[in-house]
């Protein structure tokens, strides 16, 4: 029998599915069979996403600001709605302001990224933990970190990772609390992937110092993040829960 990850069917939520990896993310999941609920806080780029996936008519789109709790139940409810079942929340959403220096950096640019990265993570993860007891099922949650939660991020990328590193403990917590519900909680923390947001603010000089740091001499394409998310939330990986998988070319090792 071919080994495969029996994605077929699932009901997948997919946040900042405009983004380089959130794009790669519902790729993945349609083309392994999955139907994709793609949020953003763009609604015309999620529509764009959800336009290029496979089984054209199977998926939806949604824009709305994850920072807004209130609608975080409406959000999943949508995708049960719409596909019969929920099963995964891959949760790619992030904000990055990166600056100059710590010296530089706002008491707005601390709140808009510790709001998005880390309040809405917390929040969004209890009501999909929710929906999937009250269906009666396993669930898969996969969020997102950096490798910045382990090195403290670089100058002004130091309010990001801090984030990032709230995330890896808010994954652990999360697995322990729901584990008992068959309620897996996993993050995947990437180095370097080619996407507009770590190219955001960095000089062409810069960005080559960074990618000298990896061993494997290159930064990431977006589709080999996301691999790493269909696995976690496939039954493959329902043994593995609180884990924090580094996807970053040997950058960081632990």
């Amino acid at each position: 029998m071919p080994w495969t990850l029996e994605l077929e069917g699932r009901g997948v939520v997919v946040t900042g599915a405009a983004g380089g990896i959130g794009r790669a993310i519902a790729r993945q999941f349609s083309e392994a069979g999955a139907r994709v609920l793609a949020v953003d806080v763009d609604h015309a780029a999620s529509a764009d996403v959800v336009a290029g996936l496979e089984r054209p008519g199977e998926h939806a789109a949604l824009g709305i600001d994850l920072t807004d709790l209130s609608a975080h139940a409406s959000v999943l409810a949508r995708a049960l709605k719409a596909f019969g079942r929920f099963d995964v929340l891959a949760h790619a959403a992030a904000v990055l302001r990166r600056r100059e220096s710590v010296e530089d950096v706002t008491e707005e640019d601390w709140d808009v990224q510790l709001d998005t990265n880390l309040k809405a993570t917390f929040f969004l993860n209890r009501t999909a933990a929710a929906l999937f007891r009250e269906q009666g099922r396993p669930g898969r949650i996969v969020n997102f970190t950096s490798q910045g939660w382990w090195t403290g991020g670089f100058g002004g990328s130091v309010v990001y990772a801090a984030s990032k590193g709230g995330i890896v403990s808010l994954t652990r917590g999360l697995a322990r609390s729901w584990a008992g519900d068959e309620i897996t909680v996993n993050a995947v923390s990437p180095g370097a992937a080619d996407t507009p947001m770590m190219r955001s603010g960095m000089t062409e000089a810069g960005l080559e110092e960074f990618v000298r740091m990896i061993p494997l001499g290159r930064m990431a394409e977006p589709d080999e993040v996301a691999s790493v998310v269909l696995f976690l939330a496939s039954d493959r990986a329902r043994y593995i829960t609180g884990a924090v998988v580094n996807v970053s070319g040997g950058q960081l090792m632990y």
